[in-house]
């Protein structure tokens, strides 16, 4: 079953996150700072900075978000273009690569995207946190938008 619905709450979420190794220390930050904002964080690993395969990892959050076991997912790497590409395998699924502000906002306003990435050696501390808040507290603005939401829905279903 996928869940569906849409995160509206600005009260502490439940949020799986998981990296590889090149984004293991923002994880560990970004671990820690949603944590002391009250939230609930699952972390999925890596657990260090030894390299590692990201795709069983980001699988793992997206389907954690997927089941309903999170409300958002967060996963990084490098550059987490992999990571987005992992995580959008699991049907359910909707992340986007969010390295700015603007991204993160439409990324939740326009594709009610579910799973957010981010380039560990793209975005510095302080950037990779206002990302995070944009992003887990963006409401998905419906109307046209989801129409287009169960449009990419749909696409899942041709395989």
């Amino acid at each position: 079953m996928i869940a569906m619905s849409t995160v509206t709450s600005s009260g502490p979420l439940r949020i799986a996150i998981g990296s590889d190794h090149a984004g293991f220390d923002l994880k560990q930050h970004l671990v820690a700072f949603l944590t002391a904002a009250g939230h609930t964080v699952d972390d999925q690993g890596t657990h260090s900075t030894e390299s590692c395969d990201y795709p069983p990892i980001c699988a793992g959050v997206g389907r954690t978000v997927r089941d309903g076991n999170a409300d958002f997912g967060i996963v990084m790497g490098g550059s987490g273009q992999g990571e987005q590409l992992a995580a959008n395998k699991v049907r359910g699924v909707r992340a986007a690569l969010c390295n700015d502000l603007y991204t993160a906002r439409m990324a939740r306003q326009h594709n009610d995207a579910n799973v957010l990435s981010i380039g560990a050696r793209v975005v510095g501390i302080g950037l990779a946190e206002e990302i995070v808040t944009t992003f887990i507290t963006t409401a998905f603005e419906g109307g046209r938008h989801a129409r287009r939401v169960a449009m990419l829905s749909e696409l899942e279903n041709e395989f």
